[in-house]
């Protein structure tokens, strides 16, 4: 970010934990006078220091924000999980049999895409806090379609494990990176809403790759000599290559410095964000940022609420494969997918507006976990084609709202500096992301079509998400009641 003058400490104050006071930076062509005029209005602000929006040109910004933000970050997610997860209807079209997988080889090229993912998401988020996020984002989408498109050349087991992993390695930064950018243009009230919406592009994905797939097979399968499989990874890797040029006209570079955002915006945009922020302390080296989160045992806690939670989920990757377990057509079976995560969509939406609208972390995920649990249960307990039904939409409707929920309430937690919020967010994604190492090893061909022993481990790590989250509830609560007795002018408090 380029450096930025500072405004006058009597203007305003963002917290004052541990008696210090905090510097605005702003544009460089405004006047320190000009600047506070751009402090949103504080009309209504809740128990927490949340204030909600009243003033019209914050409310415009907002809106704006909306536009450019969140369209182009979901189209990128959209691609991103089509791309990764292309091999999973692939195998519907007997990529096994073609490259002449056997046993775990084909689990083995399912996982190995997250060894290079896990290794890429830390120092990537290191990077994006100092260089411009648009053309960083835009470059490792394209770096990613391109690797997927090719995929279509593979005809072995170890040209398939080297196209995964380096799938893996150019698609790390997006996902954290994306979560980053939100979290620096929107408030506490705001974030998880947003992070809903633009996961709507992995649920959309989920829901609609298997009909995308369909389609293909039965319209492209031996066409010029290549095989349905073949034709999936071209055509959405050829798509994906657009959406990355688009990206980069179309994703923002920080609040201050953002093309399409007026100097008077981009301003009021740096300080609504300054002043939300818990323990706001000023800008440090991307290494202090990363021992600031190493050393901050909340950290650890997101970190593994955020693994098990993934892990939970990792039927995500099966899904195709247990609903072949019903005994339905290969074409059938692909459209079924698509009802849960259509609903998964909504709740998500829902369930995070009424989180921000009330600025609440805790009940939303215990009810939802509850429910997903419920669903698990109802899979494991029986073979009942529509009581398996029933148990999958339960658990697939209710489990992916709860990712929002989880990476929000870190961003908000473990935001003191920027430096510091980016590498706690590629953290926790990074940490949870080694589920998806070892979770495809609990769903095994030879556990079909119960999955005994998969369904129990969800439902373990499930209760382990309901435990941490209330771990750092009780932790919070004690943490605003200690700041309030200590610092009686303080306004800004922990949200759980």
């Amino acid at each position: 970010m380029a450096a930025n003058k500072p405004l006058d400490d009597g203007h305003v104050s963002a917290g004052v934990v541990g008696g210090e006071a905090n510097s605005i930076n702003r544009v460089d062509t405004a006047n320190d006078d000009a600047d506070f005029q751009k402090m949103p209005k504080m009309d209504k602000v809740d128990e927490f220091g949340a204030h909600a929006k009243t003033d019209p040109k914050e409310i415009a910004l907002v809106k704006k924000l909306d536009a450019y933000i969140i369209p182009i970050l979901w189209l990128m997610y959209l691609f991103n999980f089509l791309d990764r997860n292309a091999i999973i209807n692939a195998r519907l079209n007997g990529l096994e049999k073609d490259l002449g997988l056997v046993g775990t080889q084909y689990n083995t090229c399912v996982s190995i895409l997250f060894v290079g993912y896990i290794c890429g998401q830390i120092p990537s988020n290191m990077i994006l806090s100092r260089v411009r996020p648009s053309w960083y984002m835009a470059g490792f989408c394209m770096a990613w379609s391109v690797v997927s498109l090719l995929t279509f050349k593979v005809n072995s087991y170890s040209g398939m494990i080297a196209c995964r992993f380096f799938l893996g390695i150019t698609e790390a930064p997006f996902y954290p990176g994306a979560l980053y950018i939100i979290s620096m243009f929107y408030t506490r009230k705001e974030v998880a809403t947003r992070m809903s919406l633009f996961y709507t592009g992995n649920m959309l994905a989920s829901s609609f790759s298997g009909l995308i797939a369909a389609g293909i097979f039965a319209g492209l399968d031996g066409s010029m000599g290549l095989a349905g499989w073949q034709w999936l990874f071209i055509i959405q890797g050829a798509v994906s290559i657009g959406v990355a040029v688009a990206a980069l006209f179309l994703l923002p570079d920080h609040p201050l410095t953002t093309r399409w955002l007026t100097p008077e915006q981009r301003q009021l945009a740096h300080n609504r964000i300054y002043i939300d922020t818990t323990g706001r302390r000023e800008g440090t080296s991307v290494w202090t940022g990363l021992r600031d989160a190493c050393v901050d045992w909340r950290t650890w806690a997101f970190c593994l609420m955020y693994h098990l939670h993934l892990a939970a989920n990792g039927f995500q990757n099966f899904l195709p494969t247990v609903m072949q377990t019903l005994g339905y057509s290969t074409t059938v079976t692909l459209a079924l997918t698509c009802p849960p995560y259509i609903l998964a969509a909504a709740v998500g939406i829902l369930v995070s507006w009424t989180s921000g609208r009330y600025n609440e972390r805790t009940w939303h995920i215990t009810i939802l976990k509850s429910i997903v649990i419920g669903g698990f249960v109802v899979a494991v307990a029986t073979l009942n084609i529509a009581a398996r039904l029933v148990g999958i939409v339960f658990f697939v409707g209710a489990t992916f709202g709860i990712n929002n929920l989880i990476l929000g309430w870190a961003s908000s937690t473990l935001g003191q500096t920027d430096e510091k919020k980016a590498v706690s967010i590629a953290m926790c994604n990074t940490l949870g992301s080694i589920a998806s190492i070892y979770t495809p090893y609990l769903w095994p061909s030879s556990g079909s079509p119960r999955y005994l022993t998969a369904w129990i481990a969800s439902i373990a790590f499930s209760v382990g998400v309901i435990v941490i989250a209330w771990w750092l509830r009780i932790s919070l609560q004690r943490k605003n009641k200690k700041t309030r007795e200590q610092h009686p002018e303080e306004t800004n408090f922990y949200v759980y």
